[in-house]
């Protein structure tokens, strides 16, 4: 019996990686490399991922460059400014004055215990980084998992609402998933890879932006016609 039960995860693995690679082909076929996280620091990708809460990029890009008009793009150089001007700075973002705050508890957590040494901070182990960052006020699972692989390069699969869309829209996913099973679902069957985990959530992104709207336009998507909707989930 037990022999049984390890096939039959060991066979719903495989055929998870092959539904997965297949996804993962035909979606870089369609747009190429997306060359996502767009930021020059892992401290820029923090801030950005933080940003980026509850909003659309463009919004958080829109704070970014706020703070990169004003040389502020550094730890060094946030933690000398008050919360007024914090929130007037990331207005842009939507819910600023929540995300001034988070930003602020974030430096306050790196000087504090990193003596403001951010590399020293993301220099954990992976699963160390991420729990860690858990536990900093106002950083939730996928902003957690965006820091650990875009800015400390740790291979974290970052899932968000496009992923639980599309995969629950091609019935391959239940649509009560959670966010820990759903993020395991990916780095259950594929390869621990921070390169193709980035390029392969960059490219969920973009097919949910372009596709997989609240109205889907299932015909022109990349994705749209290809699967039998079998669900990989649970042995």
């Amino acid at each position: 019996m037990r022999n049984g039960v390890c096939g039959s995860r060991t066979g719903l693995r495989a055929e998870r990686k092959a539904l997965l690679l297949e996804i993962y082909e035909k979606l870089f076929a369609a747009f190429g490399p997306q060359h996502w996280w767009p930021a020059r620091t892992p401290f820029e990708v923090i801030l950005g991922a933080i940003l980026a809460q509850n909003t659309a990029w463009k919004n958080a890009a829109a704070a970014i460059a706020n703070l990169d008009r004003n040389g502020l793009l550094s730890l060094e150089g946030l933690c000398g400014l008050d919360g007024a001007q914090l929130e007037a700075l990331v207005r842009p973002s939507g819910f600023y004055r929540q995300k001034a705050k988070r930003i602020m508890t974030f430096c306050d957590h790196i000087q504090k215990n990193y003596h403001g040494c951010l590399e020293q901070f993301l220099d954990q182990d992976m699963e160390p980084l991420r729990q860690e960052l858990l536990t900093i006020r106002g950083i939730g699972p996928e902003t957690a998992d965006s820091i650990v692989l875009y800015a400390a390069f740790k291979p974290s699969f970052v899932v968000d609402a496009y992923t639980w869309r599309i995969f629950s829209r091609h019935a391959w996913i239940d649509e009560t998933i959670s966010y820990d099973d759903l993020r395991e679902y990916f780095m259950e069957a594929l390869e621990l890879d921070v390169q193709m985990y980035q390029e392969f959530h960059a490219l969920v992104v973009r097919t949910g932006h372009l596709y997989c709207r609240r109205k889907p336009l299932c015909q022109m998507c990349p994705l749209g016609g290809y699967f039998d909707g079998l669900v990989f989930l649970r042995p």
